[in-house]
């Protein structure tokens, strides 16, 4: 803060992180209001509060944005110590209400009461749309396993609108690029996570997390369903939902013969892994991925098994080859090893043999300059090395990925 004024000091004290001040909160009881422990912030903000995600113009700001566990009706407040306009004239402080107001629906409570009034009618809400898989899951701190529940719906399902505009509100928090979708259009398909818990004898349920999926329309009579939003909130996040959901969907859409293959929209690199593992799950028992078939390389079966009985396009059957090839590779062995680098190195030289085409193409047409300054851009001991390093990045994902299949 060197060369600042003092007043310019003063002022820069009125700044707040917003990924802090925002406390987010999945309630249950009522007495999980005071519980700190139960709070969590977001990950991003930049989409509400711009790209340094600051609020200016208080002191101790804290953006309150609770939900019932299960409808997520939502207790909207702002509390601070301190406000720049009560200290400074012709200062005047963000609206931090306006801007969340433009991001959650309508109809949130203002004050405490009104909040756990509505949690007591929580034992109504019931998950919307139809049944696909139920789950459990090992919880070490109640001791117990706990059971979990897959939904698909649409908007036809009555207040099933309303509820997914209070859903989406936590993709701002959560997905860096997000946006919310035309609801609208009818070829959304939405996959919901609920937990099973009890309450004074009572079952409700508690939501996860939810994805969207847009089935895109291929000629002459086929679909390809595009994963485009996924979320599990943060509370139930490294327990396995993410995988669970995933293979519900991916089971629910090959059933249909209508069904293409299944694809994802500028998947992170996140969902990638999650992915490689769901496939990778989903193809390894198929016959055509057994060890002998895998030691004599990628094959157009692979491609057409997977794609007719899993719905998996060639791109990411060839990752799941690999994947298994890896498995069944013995590392150790010299010949096995050089074997499996030079069958995954050979997909992975593809860009690079692009720009030796495209340089042959420079050598006829660029003047010697010109082609002295492209081939300083084309240093072949550069690409070497960078193949290496993508080779072994990919074997260390893949080893992850194998991990976490053995302990499945």
């Amino acid at each position: 803060m060197a060369g600042l004024t003092a007043m310019e000091k003063k002022l820069a004290e009125y700044k707040c992180n917003t990924n802090e001040a925002i406390q987010l909160k999945l309630v249950r009881f009522p007495e999980e209001l005071e519980d700190d422990n139960t709070t969590f912030n977001p990950e991003y903000s930049h989409q509400v509060f711009g790209d340094d995600e600051v609020a200016f113009g208080y002191k101790g700001l804290k953006i309150l944005l609770y939900y019932i566990a299960g409808n997520l009706s939502t207790l909207f407040r702002i509390e601070y110590t301190s406000k720049v306009n009560e200290k400074f004239d012709c200062v005047e402080a963000d609206d931090v209400e306006s801007k969340i107001r433009e991001i959650i629906p309508p109809g949130f409570c203002t004050n405490t009461d009104d909040f756990v009034s509505l949690l007591e009618k929580e034992v109504n809400f019931k998950p919307f749309g139809t049944l696909l898989h139920t789950y459990s899951v090992h919880n070490e701190e109640a001791g117990d396993d706990i059971t979990y529940q897959i939904y698909k719906a649409d908007m036809t399902c009555p207040g099933f609108q309303e509820y997914h505009e209070r859903l989406q509100t936590f993709l701002m928090w959560f997905i860096e690029t997000a946006s919310f979708i035309d609801v609208d259009d009818e070829r959304w398909n939405y996959f919901l996570v609920f937990e099973k818990y009890n309450k004074d004898g009572a079952t409700l349920f508690a939501t996860v997390g939810y994805m969207t999926v847009y089935n895109y329309y291929v000629y002459p009579d086929k679909t390809r369903p595009r994963v485009s939003q996924m979320l599990i909130l943060p509370p139930f996040q490294g327990e396995g939902h993410g995988a669970q959901l995933l293979e519900t969907v991916h089971r629910y859409y090959m059933s249909s013969p209508t069904v293409l293959d299944i694809t994802a929209e500028d998947p992170s690199e996140n969902y990638v892994k999650l992915r490689d593992f769901v496939l990778v799950k989903l193809c390894k028992d198929l016959l055509c991925f057994s060890p002998g078939r895998l030691m004599q390389g990628f094959s157009q079966e692979m491609v057409v098994e997977a794609q007719q009985k899993l719905k998996i396009n060639k791109q990411h059957t060839r990752r799941v080859y690999e994947i298994l090839r890896l498995r069944a590779t013995d590392m150790g062995d010299a010949e096995q090893s050089r074997s499996y680098r030079l069958d995954v190195k050979r997909r992975l030289i593809g860009p690079y043999k692009k720009k030796q085409r495209e340089l042959a193409k420079m050598r006829r047409c660029l003047r010697p300059e010109e082609l002295t300054n492209q081939l300083n851009q084309i240093d072949l001991n550069m690409q070497h090395e960078q193949l290496e390093e993508s080779f072994q990045q990919l074997v260390s994902d893949y080893r992850r990925v194998l991990e976490r299949l053995a302990q499945a």
